[in-house]
């Protein structure tokens, strides 16, 4: 039992290099020098398989106990000395069979096995733990000649897990699709697997003693050279570490993760760093697919949110050029068609591409950098045309992208030469460049670019298609307003009218100055609700109706009620009985196929002074009396025309002399930062002095008011009163008796002679006597006869008769009949109405000196037969 010591002595760890020198001695067929002979070091295999020895005495009990021993079970030496291993170290179930084992042991048999044992219980009277042991047992003889036995116990889960470990290190240089190697602490290759070997040549064994130098570029080397060292002397691990490099006969720069970290021994001693690699140069390359991919739709998504928001073509322009610089490119610009801008029906595309264009937008994010036209640059408004051999003119001509070649020494080094196609339709071009130091354009690039010209393109066709739509409206609606500067009697008018911004559709406002008989006047003010030529048209119905119905000479709430069934029938097909039962039937349809709009109606008569008002949910009227501060008129407001179902009604207010009368629509006083409210009491407090000329008035108030926000159109309308005055008016009551006609005739040539009018006395006695008799013989009641002098004559017969007269052409037999048909030929114009107490007729002269002639009263007459 001497070769077995009691206790396992302490050895000392050498050095790496004389490990080194050993292995170097073996592979040159070489003996190692006997001074490298020494106890196993630190790190080798026992360290692993932790082995365990002690002996056993001739009579069965443990003579000699090592440290492995000690460590392994758990029993200190003084413990285990002299303890029975069988009863000690056995389960009680498996003694019986111990001791035959050991006996045959003891008679000098060497055996090996599996032996299940469990430590001894502890002081505490804890149970020991249990395990299975792989025991080798060696026979041995005394000094004094008795079989002794030495027993090598290794505990079976180290065993197996060093199995595992071996599989796992075989698979790992083997079988692993990982790049992998050893590197020891002087940073070289201390093992390489096949997958490594593979991608840089040669075999495993041919990388060893190699540094990181000897695949990598040297920046590259000395940043993983230097993370390897920090690793080493640090032992924190780096996952995911990315390097460039090229493998051998290969100029494709590869693309590698690695993970790094430390690698101990059995001692817990560092002996080196694992490097475990995966190409990833396909990720990358996917990875960059897809983030190009991401941007161009975040590129694209952006465009679509930030191009179009404007209905103007240079708008739009800059839009998209905001879009794409720098985020696409470095430079940009934007030329149109001259003939898209000038507002033609079809943008010229000429058929060799050299079109006349405007440069309508640039963007740069490099100062001082020209953009590489072809020839002289061109400015922002510029007019030109591109040479005919010049990418940009191919571009117009066939509808798709070009490069434009870069000029020498120039900083632009690619450029995408775009047309801007919508609906099959050439409206510019768009050119994209990149300078020098940017990637160029590639198929991607130019897939894009084509995209962003479509996507502003339509948006620009339809501003296109807006701007004319927006011009027609606009042009139809001004032709339907009444002049700038309409006369009335007995009033001084002044209007303004100002149209949306080209941002907003035309709006259906309107207003109106109709002379009616009598020196009356009907002021109308109104608002379609909507917008664009829809609107616009519906204006001009309501408009023209609104005419029809005050030469009728209604009454202002009649004249909205009618209008109100008129606003219900519009857009329906067929005549107008069709028109007229759709308006009373109930509606079911959708809002916006319904006509609605306000409206405000007021008949002045210059002779009274007095206005009568009717509103369909207009704003109220603004009145002024000299003096006094401006007030709105309590009219009541009623129903917006086209809803039905409600009557109007009238309001009376006799007006001051010099007054000033004020209707407007909501676009003057409402807008998103004012609201209704403060917009009226605005407009109030702005008509502070009726005494200025109207003209003034209008442009105070439209500059004190926020009136260019452009939301809305804008309709003003101002009346200052000028009643006629007391010498211009002629008033007389006849009784009903047939001298009156004669009386009649007296009482107008008496006035017009005051009124030194005597070219006129012939023809208004004729008139006046033809009128009065018709009174006579058809009307009822007395009659009253009135002449009112403006800038016309005016000769009015009343009387209490409902029945109107009706102008008919006499027959040659016919004696009578002839009466009105003689008014007709020598007024200017004449008609009747209907009264609260009867009926009026009337006729209207001009003045001598006018521009129309007095018709010969002879030749009148004989013109009848």
């Amino acid at each position: 039992m001497s070769e077995i010591p009691a206790k396992a002595t302490e050895s000392e760890d050498p050095s790496d290099g004389a490990r080194n020198e050993v292995a170097a001695a073996a592979a040159r067929g070489e003996t190692p020098s006997a001074d490298l002979w020494q106890s196993s070091p630190p790190g080798s295999i026992y360290e692993y398989i932790k082995a365990a020895s002690f002996s056993i005495g001739p009579g069965g009990l443990v003579e000699q106990w090592g440290l492995r021993a000690e460590q392994l079970l758990g029993v200190p030496a003084e413990r285990a000395l002299g303890m029975d291993p069988i009863e000690a170290f056995v389960d009680p179930d498996l003694h019986s069979r111990g001791h035959r084992k050991m006996a045959e042991i003891l008679d000098g048999r060497e055996w090996t096995g599996v032996v299940p044992f469990r430590m001894p219980d502890r002081d505490d009277g804890t149970r020991g733990e249990e395990g299975l042991a792989e025991v080798y047992v060696m026979p041995t003889k005394t000094a004094d000649g008795e079989n002794a036995a030495v027993c090598v116990v290794v505990d079976i889960r180290t065993l197996r897990g060093i199995e595992t470990d071996l599989a796992a290190s075989q698979a790992i240089f083997g079988q692993s699709p990982f790049g992998f190697l050893l590197i020891d602490g002087d940073l070289t290759v201390r093992r390489a697997n096949k997958r490594f070997a593979s991608i840089f040549g040669g075999t495993p064994d041919d990388h060893r003693g190699k540094g990181v130098h000897d695949y990598l570029p040297r920046a590259e080397a000395d940043r993983v050279a230097a993370t390897l060292r920090r690793v080493m002397e640090t032992g924190e691990s780096i996952t995911d570490m990315h390097v460039t490099g090229f493998v051998p006969d290969s100029d494709e720069r590869r693309h590698w993760s690695i993970n790094l970290y430390r690698v101990h021994s059995g001692s817990g001693r560092p002996i080196g760093v694992a490097w475990l690699g995966t190409d990833i140069t396909a990720r990358r390359a996917a990875a960059r697919e897809a983030a190009a991919a991401r941007r161009n739709l975040a590129l694209l998504n952006e465009a679509g949110a930030r191009i179009g928001n404007s209905l103007d073509l240079e708008t739009t322009a800059r839009e998209l050029l905001d879009v794409v610089v720098p985020g696409f490119c470095d430079l940009a610009t934007v030329d149109l068609c001259q003939g898209l801008l000038t507002g033609d029906e079809t943008p010229p595309g000429l058929a060799d591409g050299s079109a006349e264009l405007r440069r309508v937008a640039f963007a740069s994010a490099v100062s001082d950098v020209p953009f590489g036209d072809s020839g002289e640059p061109v400015e922002v408004g510029s007019v030109h045309r591109f040479p005919f051999n010049s990418a940009c003119a191919d571009a117009l001509r066939t509808a798709r992208p070009q490069r434009v070649p870069a000029e020498e020494g120039g900083l632009v080094q690619s450029t995408l030469a775009v047309p801007m196609v919508a609906h099959d339709t050439v409206v510019g071009i768009v050119q994209f460049a990149r300078t020098k130091g940017s990637e160029p354009f590639g198929d991607r690039d130019r897939d894009l670019a084509v995209e962003l010209a479509a996507r502003a393109a339509v948006c620009m066709d339809n501003a296109r298609l807006y701007r004319r739509e927006h011009e027609r409206a606009l042009i139809l609606q001004r032709s339907l307003l009444p002049p700038d500067d309409p006369e009335a009697s007995g009033l001084d008018i002044a209007c303004r009218y100002l149209p949306g911004n080209a941002a907003t559709e035309v709006g259906g406002d309107w207003f109106d100055v109709i002379e009616l008989p009598g020196h009356r006047t009907a002021l109308v003010v109104g608002d379609v609700m909507g917008r664009g030529l829809r609107a616009a048209v519906a204006m001009g119905e309501l408009r023209t109706a609104v005419r029809t119905l005050a030469l009728l000479d209604l009454e202002p709430a009649e004249v909205l009620s009618a209008l109100d069934e008129i606003a219900r029938g519009l857009g329906t097909s067929g005549n107008v009985q069709q028109a007229t039962r759709a308006a009373r039937q109930p509606r079911d349809a959708d809002l916006c196929e319904v006509y609605l709009a306000t409206c405000i109606y007021a008949v002045y008569d210059s002779v009274t002074r007095r206005c009568t008002f009717a509103n369909a949910g207009h704003l109220p009227p603004v009145l002024v009396e000299p003096g006094e501060s401006a007030l709105m008129l309590d009219v009541p407001p009623g129903m917006p025309l086209g809803v039905g179902g409600e009557p109007f009604e009238e309001v009376e207010v006799d007006l001051p002399e010099g007054a000033l009368l004020a209707l407007y629509t909501d676009g003057l006083v409402e807008s998103r930062d004012h609201p209704l409210d403060e917009g009226l009491q605005a407009f109030v407090g702005a008509l502070t002095d009726p005494a200025q000329p109207l003209e003034d008035v209008c442009d105070h108030v439209l500059s004190s008011l926020d009136t260019r926000h452009g939301e809305d159109d804008i309709a003003l309308l101002l009346a200052r009163v000028q009643g006629l005055p007391a010498d211009s008016v002629g008033d007389w009551t006849l009784p009903r008796e047939p001298r009156s006609v004669g009386r009649a005739r007296e009482y107008a040539r008496a006035q017009l002679l005051a009124w030194d009018l005597e070219p006129l006395v012939d023809t208004t006695e004729l008139l006046v006597s033809e009128l009065v008799t018709n009174a006579l013989r058809y009307g009822e009641g007395e009659i009253r006869l009135r002449l009112l002098l403006d800038r016309t004559l005016v000769c009015e017969v009343w009387d209490a008769g409902l029945v109107q007269p009706r102008r008919r052409r006499a027959r040659d037999t016919d004696e009578g009949g002839r009466g009105l048909q003689l008014v007709g030929l020598l007024s200017a114009a004449w008609g009747s109405r209907r009264t609260p107490r009867g009926k009026t007729v009337w006729f209207e002269l001009p003045l001598p000196g006018a521009e129309s002639t007095l018709t010969d009263p002879a030749e009148a007459l004989l013109s009848l037969f």
